[in-house]
């Protein structure tokens, strides 16, 4: 998209002009160094019509809410959806346009796949903070977790939901109701007694669940494209596949590789030693499902396992977009701060 270059002597027909060339309702504004100044839409020429505003510095949004060109696209996607917003200009690290992202351009598929969210658990380590709140309910600036999850998979193209609750489900069914209220379908299971992360799966009506469907947990908050963690599930031919992000752990000691003979080759003070771990989000096919005790606990590691066991074909999915797992109070402040 063209952007309308910030001279002394640019006039608002030049801006009027060109936002008709670019033919999105949308125009960019850099400075002659291509640094971004500001934004100008067809609402805001529309409103300086209104008003015989005719000055260009009087009409441009000097403060548009923009994306770093280290943003995926997907993440500016689901921001665009979450500010029901149709552009995002994208700036590099010094501020300079770099380009804009129209929503109009991801059309969104419709996905009818069911997705299963694990949202009974106590949240103990969370303290004071899970008193009398479940950990799902908790907000994070200013919108529950939860409803960051659903909001995510919707802008991924998702709407039927099944919600796994058992400690305090009034709180979340009160406040999510059908899900109507937040464009998806909502349905609810409640856990007696504890049934653990896989477990609650026995509860959820199988014709609900008659093609693959997604399991998640209801304390993760991510960036990760559901759509494409689906298709590689299904293309893969697997019964399950796993999520994973890798992490890195410092060790609190040199470490020292050696040859055969015992001879030093290398050594590293307290390096970070990177690996794979469980993002806590699935992909399953309807024929996982009789591998689910009834009524018992059964955590989604047993299910996993039973399935290696049986000679089931489990695929992995490595993601590299933004992950957190609100488990502790450090987590959930530091979701906090980097949601902004």
């Amino acid at each position: 998209m063209k952007p309308l270059i910030l001279y002394e002597t640019t006039t608002f027909a030049e801006a009027v002009q060109l936002l008709d060339t670019n033919g999105s309702g949308f125009l960019p504004v850099v400075d002659e160094a291509g640094k971004l100044y500001g934004i100008i839409t067809d609402g805001d020429i529309r409103r300086a019509v209104l008003h015989d505003k005719r000055h260009l510095k009087d009409i441009i949004n000097t403060k548009p809410v923009v994306a770093q060109t280290s943003e995926s696209r997907r993440s500016i996607v689901n921001r665009l959806f979450e500010l029901k917003r149709r552009h995002m200009p994208v700036v590099d690290a010094s501020g300079r346009y770099v380009e804009v992202i129209v929503l109009n351009d991801f059309a969104k598929r419709e996905l009818t796949n069911r997705v299963v969210i694990m949202a009974g658990g106590l949240g103990s380590r969370l303290g004071e903070l899970t008193r009398h709140i479940p950990k799902p309910m908790l907000n994070v600036n200013g919108k529950p977790i939860l409803q960051k999850i659903i909001e995510s998979f919707r802008a991924a193209g998702f709407g039927s939901f099944t919600l796994c609750l058992n400690y305090k489900p009034d709180v979340i069914q009160d406040y999510f109701r059908d899900g109507s209220t937040f464009g998806v379908s909502i349905d609810y299971t409640i856990e007696e007694k504890r049934l653990g992360t896989a477990g609650a799966l026995c509860l959820v009506e199988k014709s609900k669940l008659t093609e693959s469907f997604l399991v998640t947990n209801a304390d993760i908050i991510t960036s990760l494209n559901y759509a494409d963690f689906l298709d590689a599930h299904n293309k893969s031919g697997a019964i399950a596949t796993v999520c994973l992000k890798q992490y890195s752990m410092q060790m609190p000691y040199a470490s020292i590789v050696t040859d055969d003979q015992g001879n030093l080759i290398s050594l590293e003070e307290k390096p970070l030693v990177p690996f794979d771990i469980n993002a806590g989000i699935y992909a399953f096919s309807p024929a996982a499902l009789k591998y689910v005790p009834q009524e018992e606990f059964f955590d989604m590691t047993s299910l996993l396992l039973m399935l290696k066991d049986d000679r089931q074909k489990i695929n992995t999915f490595r993601m590299d977009e933004y992950w957190i797992d609100i488990g502790r109070p450090v987590d959930f402040d530091r979701a906090s701060q980097e949601y902004l």
